[in-house]
């Protein structure tokens, strides 16, 4: 059985959206989704008109990491499937889900596109469908069993930025087999709203690359406040 978890801040909109357009919540293999909501919320989250199967749950700590294992920690599936706000699963979500980890394979991504149809966009999304640099984000929609999770420690709470990345390079160093399914989410693109392409595609460039020589989360976190006009509030 699958617990889908959300972590949210501020989020009332993306998540009422996601709620009436998502078609996988009747799926019965889907046990719940735990909106995982951060300690300095502050919309109305708890008018949110959703499914009896969504519960929230306001945690203690702020940040993503933080929010995502305190969710897991009272889940009751045993597939954990990490989801952001403002990201739509598509059509058949839940079977690639299941069929996935009933082919061998214990964690999984999705490809994904943008919900603004541009010719630069499709260029950045087509990357997401085959295994590289940026594989492992959180826009593509971590899914995996929860024992590998719990055996891989979970994720790691100072990492407070990129702890996705932190944790697909825990999954790779103990071999835990992964595939990407392709068949797209649809991510927003607000970001590139509120920045130039260029701008987000040269910070997400240098953020990967320091994150990799092992540049501290809360440094990652502080320069990706000064290069991107929409701070980060995970």
């Amino acid at each position: 059985m699958i617990s889908i978890i959300i972590p949210a801040h501020n989020e009332f909109n993306n998540l009422q959206r996601l709620f009436k357009v998502a078609c996988f919540l009747e799926h019965e293999k889907l046990l719940e989704i735990i909106v995982a909501v951060s300690p300095g919320n502050t919309d109305t989250i708890e008018n949110l008109d959703c499914s009896q199967k969504v519960k929230l749950v306001h945690c203690k700590n702020k940040g993503r990491a933080a929010q995502m294992n305190e969710a897991s920690k009272i889940a009751l599936g045993n597939i954990f499937v990490f989801l952001h706000a403002d990201v739509v699963p598509p059509s058949g979500f839940i079977d690639d889900i299941l069929n996935s980890l009933d082919n061998g394979y214990d964690a999984g991504f999705f490809s994904y596109k943008f919900d603004k149809d541009t010719w630069y966009l499709r260029v950045n999304a087509s990357f997401t469908a085959k295994d590289g640099l940026f594989t492992g984000g959180g826009d593509q929609c971590l899914f995996i069993k929860k024992e590998a999770f719990n055996q891989l420690g979970k994720f790691n709470e100072e990492q407070v930025l990129m702890e996705d990345f932190e944790f697909f390079r825990r999954m790779k160093k103990e071999n835990v087999p992964y595939t990407i399914v392709k068949n797209d989410l649809i991510v927003s693109a607000r970001k590139y709203e509120s920045n130039s392409y260029l701008r987000v595609n040269l910070s997400n460039f240098l953020l990967v690359v320091l994150f990799k020589f092992g540049y501290p989360g809360n440094k990652l976190k502080s320069l990706h406040n000064k290069l991107i006009r929409t701070p980060y509030n995970g």
